[in-house]
């Protein structure tokens, strides 16, 4: 559904050399990954067998009895492909291999390309790493096998995966490179690997970097409950990564299933994005078609309603973003010469995180001026946190009333000041980047931008008003990271500043140009767009993985519930309208920092005309 495959790495309790136990607990496995919607499983390294059986790999007892267990399982496999590790033998050699079923047969099997015979391991003394015939016979049946092997989903390629063993992925050239180049969108590894101190974090490392390198679906499936422990100890490790992001695990020393959705639709989205991702049919790559039933229903993974935030306390990543866009802001004022700078404080969130990098950028608070311009939309609240805020962060400070020079422009174009339309808003927030830029001119500065990403994708901004700076720090910071690093701020500076900052984190977010009703905010901007926390995930969405209406629906019900989807709905609609036709002012934003995965500038990241026209989203948007 939606591009998603619901995946599962499956670590079964195994009995040492008893083939038919094995059998039973794989079947117990699939049956139970079958209810749960998976379309695809891997089980462990040599799992028919168990991976510690010794020299008793070389009987062939033993070997025919796992090609007559594959036989069993296969009849377990409508609706699901599973991956299962046993020896097989071919042309008087054995091999660490990996057999493929799906519909209720044998489609295919994968040799293992590097053969580990250090430390703990000795498998060249089994098994063959080269030679590999490209078909072997299985139970009657002639199939697939070797290296270089692709299964694809007949209904839809995106899924398709190829499949390495264990060491295959420690090595410094692994044929899932090939895979991935082939076409693979997800990379199997069934595998057996010694669990030591630290080998656990390791092994995620390797799981994740190999998922973004190859921008593709890892599923790992270790060996645990029941191998010997002789020497050495299994934990079962299971690991499921997307495009260098961990999405599920299973515990240690555990056995069961590790279940998510590896998301396909987006991995051939990101290989199209990415030029450098080398996309090749002329890699020796056999395509094996296989079925499997997709699942319909709600995700079991986490989707973030927030997917520009941090985690919850994680105070090195706000540091990150607050030193980025101090070293932009700092590189500029380098660059023009100054030490001077500038910054429009109303009281909100946007000029109170602008003001924060300002004061972090400058030698001393003192080179920073802040400048409130009250007017007729000015609430008592908003005007009184600027106040506290610059006075705690001892920045030079300067209150300006504009009221008689918005009234005198208004005099001197002809507009009734009691028409309060777009010019009467608009005169405003042009105004006061006049009084800005004349105020830098004078001390030889630069005006710090306030206006954040959230805007610029909605077009939330007076076009030559607050749309103009010298330099744009919150460019690229959505509204809920604002508010996010706001706070975090808040928590940091305590006193003054922080009772500031957090009060103007729990301020209604508002324009603040048209007047207070008996004192209270008329102007809510969220009751006029809809909720930031729906606009930024829907940008985030669209910018980042291209996503369509339909399924970032489908997401964001599954993030924010579904009790919400006519208020979800109702954004988008805005969202969508507002952002096609809007683009004029983004093409034309001041140099800003960019500080997250996207970024509007139409330098670097967002290019589209300003002309371009939105109607094929907008339709799909209301047929939701």
């Amino acid at each position: 559904m939606y591009g998603f495959v619901r995946v599962a790495a499956a670590s079964p309790r195994v009995t040492v050399a008893d083939v038919k136990a094995n059998e039973r607990e794989i079947i117990k496995l699939i049956e139970s990954a079958k209810e749960k919607g998976v379309s695809l499983i891997v089980f462990p390294e040599l799992a028919l067998c168990g991976y510690t059986v010794g020299d008793l790999l070389l009987q062939s007892a033993l070997i025919k009895a796992c090609e007559e267990a594959l036989l069993g399982i296969a009849g377990h496999t409508k609706g699901i492909a599973a991956v299962i590790g046993l020896p097989l033998s071919a042309g008087g050699k054995l091999y660490d291999a990996a057999a493929v079923l799906s519909d209720g047969k044998i489609i295919g099997a994968a040799a293992k390309a590097n053969i580990p015979n250090y430390c703990e391991f000795y498998e060249a003394r089994y098994f063959a790493s080269s030679g590999a015939p490209k078909s072997i016979e299985i139970g009657g049946s002639v199939v697939p096998f070797g290296f270089g092997l692709v299964f694809k989903e007949k209904r839809d390629p995106r899924f398709s995966f190829g499949v390495e063993i264990c060491e295959d992925m420690w090595v410094a050239s692994s044929p899932s490179a090939a895979l991935a180049r082939g076409g693979a969108s997800i990379i199997c590894n069934p595998s057996a690997s010694v669990e030591t101190v630290g080998k656990a974090e390791f092994r995620r490392t390797l799981v994740k970097a190999h998922s973004a390198k190859l921008l593709c679906g890892y599923i790992y499936a270790d060996c645990g409950t029941g191998e010997s422990t002789t020497d050495c100890v299994f934990a079962g490790h299971r690991l499921i990564a997307e495009d260098g992001a961990l999405i599920a695990e299973g515990s240690l020393f555990s056995e069961g299933l590790a279940i998510s959705e590896i998301d396909v639709e987006k991995i051939d989205f990101t290989r199209r994005q990415t030029n450098t991702f080398s996309a090749s049919d002329d890699e020796g790559i056999t395509y094996v078609p296989f079925e499997a039933a997709n699942f319909d229903g709600s995700l079991v993974r986490e989707i973030s309603g927030t997917p520009f935030l941090p985690e919850e306390g994680d105070e090195e990543r706000a540091e990150l973003i607050l030193s980025l866009q101090t070293e932009g802001l700092k590189k500029r004022m380098s660059a023009s010469n100054t030490k001077n700078l500038v910054v429009g404080i109303s009281g909100g969130l946007d000029s109170a995180l602008a003001l924060l990098v300002a004061v972090r950028a400058a030698r001393t608070p003192e080179n920073v001026t802040a400048v409130t311009m009250p007017c007729f939309g000015t609430g008592k609240r908003t005007l009184k946190n600027a106040r506290a805020l610059c006075s705690a962060l001892g920045v030079n400070f300067k209150e300006i009333s504009i009221n008689e020079a918005v009234e005198k422009h208004f005099e001197d174009i002809g507009h009734d000041k009691n028409i309060r339309d777009s010019v009467y808003e608009n005169a405003q927030a042009r105004e006061r980047t006049q009084v800005l830029m004349d105020i830098a001119n004078g001390i030889g500065g630069l005006v710090v931008g306030t206006g954040d990403m959230s805007e610029l994708a909605l077009g939330w901004t007076t076009y030559n008003g607050d749309h103009m700076s010298s330099y744009g720090v919150n460019g690229s910071v959505p509204k809920t990271l604002v508010e996010y690093l706001v706070r975090y701020a808040a928590k940091k500076l305590k006193g003054e500043a922080g009772k500031a900052l957090e009060d103007i984190a729990n301020t209604e977010i508002s324009p603040e140009l048209l007047p207070p009703d008996s004192g209270k905010i008329t102007q809510k901007t969220e009751d006029i767009l809809g909720k930031y926390v729906y606009h930024d995930f829907i940008l985030y969405h669209v910018v980042r993985w291209g996503r369509s209406p339909k399924k970032i629906m489908y997401l964001a019900l599954q993030a924010f519930g579904k009790e919400k989807r006519d208020e979800i709905k109702a954004a988008m609609k805005v969202f969508y309208s507002r952002f096609f036709s809007q683009q004029f002012k983004r093409s034309c934003i001041p140099d800003g920092v960019k500080v997250g995965e996207i970024s509007l500038s139409p330098r670097s990241d967002f290019r589209m005309p300003s002309d371009a026209v939105g109607k094929l989203w907008i339709e799909e948007v209301e047929k939701l």
